[in-house]
């Protein structure tokens, strides 16, 4: 029997499961879904078998992440893709944290497991997660490589003098305090594919990739190495996001316990789940906005001006830490769908060498395409991400050979 291509990628939320099927041997999708309200009465699956077209969705109480994964593997295997099928190679898991220890894909065994929960206080909303279905997968199919892909792993090659906060580094060291980043496999997948885009190696161009989602972050990719990122210990800072702030004098969070007596619980929802553009302007669908300001709506055009403000000033940064700049490439939800956003983004950044063509920036597409002038010294990408598909590739890179 020829060796197994299939690899699954399983991307385990705390009350939810997102997952694909993927052939490595031309990366065609097989089968993706998602189970959502893991552990609620109105549990949803949604599954779709892409070879036919076939989309089923099942409603009903999904007790936990075994049960999840169990409905999934019954799903796959009404298309004939069922987790014991001979042609799956490995699982791959996303893990958002893997600190400094985790640098690449790792095979998962209990020693790795033992690292991931240790990195839970850095990490609380997600690494729990992720662990929970690493070991429900590893249960279903203790025979079968497990591999963890980190979001942080495309950030740990950043230099000291970016990574580093300005405090005691014997207290940073001792609390793992550093700028760890995050949306890594999201950053990596783009900064080639927009090096594919240009004809060249990623080891010949220097990409400021902006990943505009809910989530928001922007990475100074330097011949394919991540030199700088916008996230930092947390997911929180850098950007304004949907529901979070981004960078905040420290000392606010002081102010607002003194003067205000939130307590740290308070100060924390209100940083990631009631700020930046929801925050702002009570919205955080930059469609919506967008509608509120044509219609003259004075708090979603100042929230559109903060978001955008703020993302002019990571890329005039991220500039100056290249020096030499080939490509900025938006990505994600807002990235790629929003060509407002585009546009303010890089208006007034001509003698960079940076701007969009207005017709091409308005086509809408599903591929990687440029949106600069024919003449622009700096070439502007659209570059759809694609976070399963990058997991796929490191998780078969890693145990295909051994198969």
């Amino acid at each position: 029997m020829s060796n197994p291509t299939r690899v699954l990628v399983l991307n385990s939320g705390s009350s939810s499961v997102k997952y694909q099927l993927l052939d490595m041997r031309d990366s065609s999708r097989l089968a993706a879904g998602l189970v959502e309200r893991i552990g609620e009465q109105t549990s949803r699956l949604r599954h779709t078998c892409l070879g036919t077209g076939d989309t089923r969705e099942h409603s009903g109480p999904i007790a936990d992440h075994d049960a999840a994964l169990k409905a999934v593997a019954g799903e796959l295997s009404r298309d004939g893709l069922g987790l014991d099928s001979p042609e799956l190679a490995a699982i791959g898991h996303r893990v958002v944290h893997g600190g400094l220890f985790f640098t690449q894909p790792t095979v998962v065994d209990d020693e790795v497991l033992t690292e991931i929960e240790r990195l839970i206080p850095v990490a609380p909303l997600h690494n729990p997660a992720n662990l929970t279905g690493i070991r429900t997968a590893r249960a279903l199919r203790p025979d079968l490589p497990q591999v963890a892909v980190f979001d942080t792993a495309f950030h740990t090659t950043m230099p000291e003098s970016a990574a580093r906060y300005a405090i005691d580094p014997r207290i940073a060291d001792r609390h793992r305090i550093r700028r760890y980043g995050f949306h890594g496999t999201s950053h990596a997948y783009v900064s080639r594919e927009t090096a594919r885009l240009l004809g060249k190696d990623p080891s010949e161009v220097n990409v400021i990739v902006l990943h505009l989602g809910n989530g928001a972050s922007a990475s100074a990719v330097e011949k394919g190495r991540c030199v700088d990122t916008s996230m930092g210990l947390t997911p929180l800072e850098g950007l304004v996001m949907g529901t979070r702030s981004g960078d905040l004098d420290p000392a606010v969070i002081f102010h607002l316990a003194r003067v205000g007596g939130m307590s740290m619980e308070e100060i924390d929802t209100l940083l990631n789940k009631r700020s930046g553009l929801f925050g702002l302007c009570g919205d955080n669908d930059m469609r919506e906005i967008r509608r509120r300001i044509d219609e003259g709506d004075e708090d979603a055009a100042l929230a559109f001006d903060i978001y955008i403000h703020r993302l002019k000033k990571y890329i005039g940064a991220y500039y100056a830490v290249l020096g030499t700049v080939d490509a900025v490439a938006f990505t994600a939800g807002v990235g790629e769908n929003a060509a407002p956003v585009r546009e303010a983004a890089l208006t007034g950044l001509e003698s960079l060498g940076l701007a969009v063509d207005p017709e091409r920036n308005a086509v809408r597409g599903d591929g990687s395409r440029l949106i600069s002038p024919e003449s622009a010294r700096v070439a502007v990408a659209v570059v759809p991400t694609d976070e399963e598909l990058e997991i796929a590739t490191q998780t078969y890179a890693l145990v295909g050979k051994h198969n």
